[in-house]
């Protein structure tokens, strides 16, 4: 009895974690070609000069927001068009006696449970009411752009005609494995989830940072943002109000890569922990969104109920290790997953991404994947634990 109702959960389990795992790389497979045929021509310079805010929300990063500052400051497009306000949560205080130096707008809240979003609201709500803005574009306090980001920017805004365009992110940093992992997924996600999207007609994911929106759309719908996963809540509401975000490859943003397993793991828990609140909170709509074809939104549910990038490769690693041991047959097909997902990887790899780095930091993948998912299941656990506490 025990053996029999043994190998039904076995067996159960094989079939709805591969189909689970199937559809999700079917999904990869199919944007990470469709991403190869993508031929944007080139942006012309625009007629209209936009004025800009720029918001750095920046929590506990003090050895790195100085540095975006001058980035951001040191732009070739009219001062006069360009405002940038540094949200300087929980810094020290000589962090914030250097930014005070520059010609920005500091604030230095200390909330006592910060977000990202309560940093935004506070920066919308700061603003003067005498100065009139265009466009809104958000960095993280590790940015770094290019001297012409903010001319590409506006010339990207009017070519796209839309109110929300991404920039392209990409590793400003590469030297541990770790930070080369993080950076391949990165650029993975460029490939995929932005560069892909866009060649089919299909809104481009939004990262978060090297984000531009304009702004009485930003400044009308940043109060409505009620939890610390602002980024999937923004996403959601441009779905909803079926507004196309675009993608623009060539405009570049260089973002700092977690260098630790440690971090990274957190980092990917937490990223697990939001896709599966997004997709709780937003999958009522679905139905709608199928009868009225909205495909867009019905492209980012799929996208919110597929397995997480991590949580997939460490379910192959383990399938394709254990398997073998239980019933050697049914390893064979996690092992041509295996090796369908590495060339779905390897497709949506740039081959300037491709060195002993990279083949060190690939190596190492398998244990970080697992690393990633024991991560998420203590998350989960000690989310229980305060929901029972409370």
């Amino acid at each position: 009895m025990f053996t029999g109702m043994w190998w039904i959960i076995t067996y159960t389990a094989d079939i709805l974690l591969f189909v689970g795992v199937a559809l999700t790389s079917l999904y990869m497979a199919i944007y990470s070609i469709a991403a190869l045929f993508n031929q944007r021509t080139k942006v012309t310079t625009a007629k209209h000069q936009n004025r800009f805010i720029i918001l750095i929300p920046a929590y506990k990063n003090d050895g790195i927001i100085e540095q975006t500052v001058k980035s951001v400051l040191g732009q070739t497009y009219p001062q006069r068009l360009f405002d940038v306000t540094v949200i300087s949560d929980h810094q020290k205080e000589i962090t914030n006696f250097h930014l005070a130096q520059y010609p920005i707008t500091l604030l230095t809240p200390n909330f006592k449970s910060s977000t990202k979003a309560k940093s935004l609201q506070l920066a919308i709500n700061n603003l003067p009411q005498f100065k009139i803005y265009d466009v809104v574009i958000i960095l993280d306090a590790g940015s770094l752009v290019e001297p012409e980001f903010l001319q590409n920017m506006n010339d990207a805004f009017e070519a796209a005609g839309t109110k929300a365009i991404q920039a392209h992110r990409l590793s400003k940093n590469r030297d541990t494995a770790i930070a080369c992992l993080d950076a391949t997924f990165e650029e993975i996600n460029n490939t995929i989830f932005r560069r892909g999207h866009v060649t089919l007609g299909l809104s481009a994911a939004i990262s978060g940072s090297g984000i531009a929106y304009e702004f009485r759309w930003f400044k009308e719908n940043i109060k409505r943002i009620k939890t610390g996963w602002e980024d999937k809540e923004i996403e959601a509401l441009l779905m909803r109000q079926q507004i196309y975000v675009d993608y623009f490859d060539d405009i570049h943003v260089y973002d700092e890569k977690t260098r630790h397993t440690a971090d990274f793991n957190k980092q990917r828990g937490r990223w697990a922990s939001t896709q599966l609140r997004s997709i709780l909170s937003n999958i009522h709509h679905l139905p709608a969104a199928i009868l009225s074809k909205r495909y867009d939104m019905v492209d980012k549910l799929i996208q919110w109920l597929l397995i997480p990038r991590t949580i997939m490769m460490a379910i192959i690693v383990v399938m394709s290790i254990i398997l073998p041991f239980i019933y050697f047959t049914l390893a064979i097909k996690w092992w041509i997953t295996f090796a369908v997902i590495i060339f779905i990887f390897a497709l949506a790899t740039p081959d300037y991404l491709v060195d002993k780095k990279w083949e060190q930091s690939f190596a190492k993948a398998p244990f970080i994947m697992l690393a990633s998912l024991l991560n998420i299941t203590k998350l989960i656990r000690r989310k229980k634990k305060f929901e029972n506490i409370n």
